[in-house]
């Protein structure tokens, strides 16, 4: 009987100090560290504009339709960009809706653009990333939507460019992926908000 009472004894100590060190003392010294060190990607990347106004996180993407923005890369969560719905379509190769889809994509993207039938588009505008919530687009594509939106602003193409290039991100650790352009600070800063 005395070692159960010993043993009850030490399994309730042994929780405490678990509950206490994982519970307690573990969340606060990483929610400290991402404060330290990381505050400002710990507290959500969030994009502040020039008057002080919060347009968004620099994570996740944003639905432009207007022609004088930047088309961000289609979203397949919810809605669009419902970070509460995030997923991809789920369609394989294979998938003839998939096909049909983005063959109705591409037509209406080059519509969009006034490019012709027969030029290349690439991938990231005309089919959703696995998240749905991808907040950038390839250089590529930036650089294709550059004469329409110059044109629906009445800027110069080269003022429109210039923007592009600014806004574009390097790979990461400068080996990882590929150059991308956050479509919101773009369109933020043609906006002059940011």
């Amino acid at each position: 009987m005395k070692n159960i009472i010993s043993d009850i004894r030490h399994t309730i100590v042994v929780t405490i100090i678990g509950v206490i060190v994982l519970c307690l003392i573990y969340p606060v010294v990483v929610w400290a560290l991402g404060q330290a060190l990381f505050h400002y990607q710990a507290n959500g990347s969030l994009i502040t504009g020039k008057d002080g106004t919060v347009y968004g996180s620099e994570l996740i993407g944003q639905a432009f339709s207007d022609d004088q923005y930047f088309n961000s890369r289609p979203s397949a969560a919810g809605t669009g960009y419902d970070a509460s719905n995030s997923s991809a379509t789920n369609l394989g190769p294979t998938s003839q809706k998939l096909h049909d889809s983005v063959a109705a994509a591409v037509v209406a993207y080059r519509k969009q653009n006034g490019l012709a039938a027969d030029a290349l588009v690439p991938a990231d505008a005309v089919t959703s990333s696995a998240s749905g919530l991808d907040p950038d687009i390839s250089v590529k594509n930036a650089m294709l939507q550059v004469a329409r939106v110059a044109k629906t602003r009445k800027l110069s193409a080269d003022a429109v460019t210039a923007l592009v290039q600014k806004y574009t991100e390097g790979r990461d650790l400068g080996l990882f992926g590929d150059p991308r352009v956050n479509v919101l600070k773009l369109n933020l800063a043609l906006d002059g908000k940011i």
